[in-house]
């Protein structure tokens, strides 16, 4: 079978959540963010006959990105779709780049001027960053990268998926889930061991 080119990505075009906030996340993402109205899709519903009809519209997120929005008339936000303080509902957010500490202290000094509360400012391993909500409930992230991903970073990368997926894989047969990083870490290390005896 011939050997099939790998196809490329260009960068991310759009990220997309649906508002039932309207003017508050236009208001939001235009006059607080700042950012730049550029496209409105009015539409009828398309697909399945009891798809609404909608507004989907982007806001300029800088690097040639967008944000993007569907507002669906005559629809109310479903129950599962409500912000939650929980781990797994902040772990989908948009992550900004700022560039430096500085942009950041400004960004942070620029949210709260507006009465948007920013929930806390961390550093975290490669990024340094604050946190808060748009009107929707929707995490949202600013911050910089504190130092550039090198080598040994992708390297180490691969070795944390691997021992991650085997440790998974062996729990998930029998219908288990792993619930201690420890696992994973004991097999990394099974894996770097490896690796030195190959190349000793």
């Amino acid at each position: 079978m011939p050997d099939i080119p790998s196809p490329r990505l260009m960068g991310v075009h759009h990220t997309a959540r649906p508002t039932w906030k309207l003017r508050e996340t236009v208001e939001f993402y235009r006059d607080t963010l700042g950012l730049k109205l550029l496209h409105c899709l009015v539409a009828k519903g398309w697909g399945p006959a009891d798809h609404p009809d909608f507004l989907h519209f982007f806001f300029d997120a800088g690097a040639g990105a967008t944000i993007a929005f569907f507002y669906y008339l005559g629809t109310e936000r479903p129950p599962e779709l409500e912000p939650k303080p929980t781990h797994t509902h902040r772990a989908t957010h948009t992550a900004w780049n700022c560039g430096t500490s500085e942009e950041l202290t400004a960004w942070q000094k620029r949210l709260e001027s507006k009465g948007w509360p920013v929930k806390y400012r961390i550093t975290h391993e490669v990024v340094e960053s604050i946190y808060f909500d748009d009107p929707n409930g929707y995490p949202i992230e600013i911050g910089f990268p504190v130092r550039d991903f090198v080598p040994l970073d992708e390297q180490d990368a691969t070795l944390s998926m691997q021992a991650a997926m085997e440790i998974d894989d062996r729990l998930r047969a029998p219908g288990k889930r792993p619930d201690s990083i420890a696992m994973f870490w004991e097999r990394k290390g099974e894996l770097i061991e490896d690796r030195m005896m190959e190349t000793a």
